[in-house]
């Protein structure tokens, strides 16, 4: 067996099952399950309709570079989301089986193993699948805290120039999970001078680009800021989508990568050996859901209407605030964050993700510790109902405790 399987960790949905496995919920009280990403609004009917009239695709074996017509409604969107104005759909885009898979497998592409002391940067907290990849790929991780003190933000100078020398990929998320964090167009340039003096890729994960609050302040995207600061030909970046939040199918495994058309070249030949082409009926409802704008405008307003009443209810109990995007409330926990997730789910029947789980310990401190990540992908009505309990329970600990419940350390 690969030996590097022994460097992986639990994932953090593991953690939590375990944690709270021998917790017994209120019975008169209907579950809520807060923890998981997993959006739950409805499938526009448009995009079913499309997947169920296109099933005669599968009786053929579908190219791993998917249809001129998706990569076209891909790069046409793109060009439109983050105005481009050079993006081409047959070496600049490619379509995955949504962004998790491409995320992992990129990694396999790029890293040279056989380099020594090979690096892979991630923010810390993260999603999984960066370290994993990275280790699987026969790297290492060094990770990059994000902290309350920075704005959430990442501060390249954590790592220094001698391991800037070893990195060959850095994973970046914006808009950030768990902090809903957008890098600026600053940040960027700071990213792109590294990479340039370095050499390293940039893999950009931009999955929730489409959950904001504000319709005339989407969130700049990595290709935008190359563009913005006169990278041509995107260089050392490439940019990972998706339809899952998008769209509200995270079933139809549907995203694209799209950037330095060199890359997307090695990566394309990569996935040829992979199995990893898209199933050609999920390549035509892909095109329709590009296409269409108007479910994903409403889509943003039942998250902006769930984060505006879940502000309102919990103000008075503890310090929150309305991320820049995504669909995550990163909540200050006044208990250790795992304490306080068992006693949410005994008292509350509310599971969340305590936020150690989603961190590792980095630079003396795991930056995860004392938070909970809470996911607003029920419906309005189990949002509301969620944020009421939640508002219980603090105040319940704050009355037991003794203390106010404080803002970010």
């Amino acid at each position: 067996m690969n030996p590097n399987l022994e460097r992986l960790q639990p994932y953090p949905f593991q953690k939590l099952t375990a944690l709270l496995k021998d917790v017994t919920p209120p019975p008169g009280l209907p579950p809520i399950n807060l923890s998981i990403g997993e959006p739950k609004h409805a499938t526009p009917e448009f995009i079913q309709r499309a997947l169920a009239e296109n099933l005669d695709g599968l009786a053929s074996y579908p190219a791993t570079a998917g249809s001129v017509a998706l990569r076209t409604a891909i790069a046409e969107w793109l060009r439109r989301r983050y105005r481009l104005t050079a993006l081409d759909p047959a070496t600049q885009v490619l379509p995955v089986n949504g962004s998790r898979e491409a995320l992992f497998a990129f990694a396999q592409a790029v890293v040279d193993a056989t380099r020594p002391g090979s690096l892979v940067v991630s923010p810390n907290p993260f999603y999984q699948i960066y370290e994993g990849a990275a280790l699987l790929a026969g790297a290492s991780v060094e990770f990059l805290n994000v902290e309350p003190a920075a704005g959430f933000r990442a501060d390249f100078r954590q790592v220094p120039d001698a391991s800037w020398a070893r990195v060959q990929l850095i994973y970046v998320c914006s808009p950030a999970n768990p902090t809903g964090t957008v890098m600026t167009l600053a940040d960027w340039q700071t990213l792109f001078e590294l990479a340039d003096r370095y050499g390293f890729v940039i893999a950009s994960d931009e999955c929730y680009s489409e959950i904001y609050f504000d319709e005339t302040r989407p969130p700049l995207g990595g290709l935008q800021a190359a563009q913005q600061l006169g990278r041509s030909g995107y260089p050392r970046l490439v940019s990972f989508g998706s339809l899952s939040k998008r769209s509200n199918v995270p079933g139809m495994r549907s995203g694209y990568v799209a950037g330095d058309a060199a890359l997307l070249a090695k990566f394309l030949l990569y996935r040829t050996y992979h199995g990893s082409a898209m199933n050609p009926a999920v390549q035509a409802a892909s095109v329709a859901a590009w296409n269409d704008e108007q479910h994903v405008i409403e889509n943003r307003r039942l998250y902006r209407e769930k984060f505006t009443q879940a502000l309102t209810v919990l103000s008075d109990a503890c310090p929150v605030t309305m991320p820049e995007a995504a669909f995550y409330l990163w909540l200050h926990t006044p208990l250790p964050d795992t304490e306080f997730a068992r006693a949410l789910y005994a008292q509350c029947n509310l599971t969340v993700l305590p936020g150690s789980y989603l961190a590792r310990e980095a630079h003396g401190v795991n930056p995860g510790r004392d938070y909970v990540r809470v996911a607003l992908v029920p419906s309005p009505e189990e949002c509301a109902e969620a944020m009421r309990r939640l508002k219980s329970f603090l105040s319940s600990v704050q009355s037991s405790t003794h203390k106010p419940i404080q803002a970010h350390p």
